[in-house]
């Protein structure tokens, strides 16, 4: 049954949005947070478990140290206030990806308490979103429902469970309700979610993928009558996990939710899903509040204890943070707003950076990961990060462009090659024989042939139109197999035609 929705601009006008996000992100220890157990992404299904990770009768958690330390850094680049003591409890409810049937999480001494983070929207404004928490938790299995479309679990003819993810560590990070959005609600949202994804990957305590699980959302949406109103009851849409996914999440629930209090409806306190494929959420079950996960302290595990002295150690390791970092690299490779966006949006940032620290310019290596390699991502439907290039070799490409070896033609072949899976930039070049041409005779010489040969251009280029130059050039570098430099061919064609 098709629900009905309320026009975005309307919504808006007639109510006030309000948002709340709990982001996961997965960290990247090479162990589970209770568990030896290793977990890779892709691995076989139910091999990575221990007796722990399965919940086992008479097996005990051990807390993984690296797991509460990634969490504090995570903490405090999230400008969180880091609690002394801190404490896990078990969160009960029944799911069958979950063995114990709770999950190990923290409910009232998190490790994070309340902190801030500073988002830039599109017009270069600035959005502080309220944190609540980013405490830890480890992770539930993974459900696979067969025979339902789109792998849901709605006409499925039975689920297999994976526990491979069961027990690893995660930081969930909850906001506080974010007022004050407006008709910004789903940018604000989405620059949010991609900051964080940015500082976990510069603080090297996630991979931060989504498309992988390691990062998804849970994005919860009200509407209230005005500013100054209460908060309105919420829905709650379980991990999301793409970027738009989460800001269309934002416009639908707004949509609909707009459209039910118009006709004097109740929204329903419940979860729903996001349906990628309608783009639309679908409703689930009612939402429990936290009182029904009935907490209490796991008696298995003593609390933890941080002290400020450790804190300020793990404050002193925390990189430079990616919005500054940003701004920095912006200025160092004089690019304008617009152009630093289309790096930001390309996924290009680092990459670039990566390039230049190996030897290229800026400009260099932006026109190649943008240009040339961007076009072969698109086709391959993949990422930058995931073609067959890196970054050492568009700066050995470029040093041999400034260095006089490669022409843009030859340097795009090299490229190409590359792409191809060829080999490395020298070996590729060394291999074809490609080398700018340096004989300087040879080259007029394919000039006085390319201008007797069409001789029709000849005469209007004497006659000072130089617009088909173009074809002379065309004509030398096929004959030079693309080895002579297009600037000298292009200096003796002009000399060669003034009279």
């Amino acid at each position: 049954m098709t629900e009905k929705l309320m026009k975005f601009s309307e919504a808006i006008k007639r109510f006030d949005p309000v948002f709340g996000l709990e982001v996961h992100v997965e960290l990247n220890t090479n162990t589970k947070l209770f568990c030896p157990a290793h977990y890779e992404f892709g691995g076989e299904p139910n091999t990575e478990l221990t007796p722990v990770s399965l919940g086992l009768p008479g097996s005990l958690p051990v807390i993984n140290r690296q797991a509460v330390i990634d969490g504090v850094r995570l903490g405090l680049a999230l400008h969180c206030h880091v609690n002394e003591w801190s404490q896990f409890a078990r969160k009960n409810y029944f799911y069958p990806d979950m063995p114990r049937d709770y999950q190990i999480s923290q409910a009232d001494k998190p490790t994070n308490g309340e902190g801030y983070l500073d988002v830039e929207l599109e017009d270069g404004s600035t959005f502080r979103v309220p944190i609540e928490r980013a405490h830890i938790e480890d992770d539930a299995g993974k459900n696979t429902h067969i025979g339902g479309a789109d792998g849901r679990i709605e006409g499925a003819d039975y689920s297999l469970v994976d526990y491979n993810r069961a027990g690893v560590p995660l930081v969930e990070i909850v906001t506080k309700p974010v007022t004050g959005a407006g008709e910004k609600v789903a940018e604000i949202a989405g620059a949010y979610v991609r900051e964080i994804r940015d500082i976990a990957r510069a603080l090297n305590v996630s991979n931060g993928k989504l498309e992988q699980g390691n990062m998804r959302a849970d994005v919860n949406v009200s509407l209230r009558e005005s500013p100054d109103a209460p908060l309105g009851t919420r829905s709650e849409t379980k991990n999301v996990n793409s970027f738009r996914g989460i800001e269309k999440t934002i416009v639908y629930e707004i949509r609909r939710q707009a459209a039910i209090l118009a006709d004097g409806g109740q929204v329903l306190q419940e979860t729903r899903h996001w349906d990628e494929a309608m783009q639309t959420t679908a409703g689930g079950r009612l939402k429990s509040d936290a009182n029904d996960y009935r907490y209490f302290p796991d008696p298995d595990l003593a609390m933890v204890h941080i002290t400020p002295e450790q804190v300020e150690e793990l404050r002193a390791t925390l990189p430079e943070m990616p919005l500054h970092r940003k701004h920095r690299l912006q200025k160092e490779w004089g690019l304008s707003d617009f152009e630093m966006r289309d790096v930001i949006n390309a996924g290009a940032l680092d990459l670039i950076d990566q390039t230049v620290q190996a030897g290229a310019t800026a400009s260099g290596a932006r026109k190649w990961w943008l240009g040339e390699i961007m076009r072969e991502s698109n086709a391959r439907e993949v990422s930058l990060e995931e073609l067959p290039i890196t970054p050492q070799d568009v700066a050995e490409v470029e040093k041999m462009i400034v260095g006089g070896k490669l022409n843009n033609k030859l340097a795009k072949q090299t490229v190409e090659a590359v792409l191809k899976g060829e080999g490395r930039p020298g070996d590729i070049v060394e291999k074809h024989g490609w080398k700018v041409m340096n004989d300087d005779s040879a080259i007029e010489k394919a000039v006085d042939d390319a201008l007797a040969v069409n001789s029709d251009v000849a005469a209007e280029l004497k006659a000072g139109n130089m617009k088909p130059i173009g074809v002379i050039i065309g004509a030398v570098m096929r004959a030079t197999h693309g080895q002579a430099d297009a600037k000298v061919v292009s200096g003796l064609i002009i000399k060669k035609t003034r009279v």
